[in-house]
């Protein structure tokens, strides 16, 4: 295969599952492709999961809002149209997030007038500052606790480091947009 080649790098299996790889892709969520490629080794899927299921769950410390503003951030970021676009048809509404913010996260900046509430614009500059400097200095980290707490920062910093490996994943892997999903707003 060409390297420049847009084709997907690894095929997502297809039913019918054999039962070890059912139940991964159960602990997963609905078999779209990255699931269905991850299953391929149904231990690294179940390790997977358990992340995951953490972050999209209500015992997370940050908000779903802040949850979605930093996976679509750094998803736009690192130009993974698959994953933002699966987050924004599953979760952008959830998170009330309107054109104009996703908009934003995928073009703009934390200073945008749709960011009416400025905790939002300061997740969105920690995301930034992490993903160009690979940390937060001491006056970023003094806002962002300040707007979401400690508890909440400390994950923010952890999300962002996942979805920046999510992203790796689903560009290096190639993956086409699920069907009814969007690329990011450029």
């Amino acid at each position: 295969m060409p390297l420049n080649s847009k084709q997907p790098r690894v095929e997502p299996l297809e039913p019918p599952y054999d039962d070890e790889t059912a139940a991964a892709l159960d602990l997963l969520g609905p078999p779209i492709q990255l699931f269905r490629v991850l299953a391929r080794r149904p231990d690294l899927a179940r390790g997977i999961s358990g992340w995951g299921s953490y972050y999209l769950s209500r015992r997370a410390a940050m908000t779903l809002r802040h949850r979605e503003i930093v996976i679509l951030r750094t998803t736009a970021l690192c130009g993974a149209d698959y994953e933002w676009g699966i987050h924004v048809t599953t979760f952008g509404a959830k998170a009330e997030l309107d054109e104009a913010q996703l908009r934003s996260l995928g073009a703009g900046t934390a200073n945008d007038p749709c960011w009416r509430e400025p905790s939002d614009a300061v997740v969105i500059a920690a995301v930034d500052a992490l993903h160009h400097d690979n940390e937060l200095h001491d006056a970023t980290w003094s806002e962002l606790v300040e707007a979401v707490g400690t508890d909440a920062a400390l994950e923010v910093t952890l999300l962002a480091g996942w979805y920046h490996a999510i992203s790796y994943a689903v560009r290096t892997l190639r993956l086409p947009l699920e069907p009814g999903t969007d690329a990011i707003p450029r």
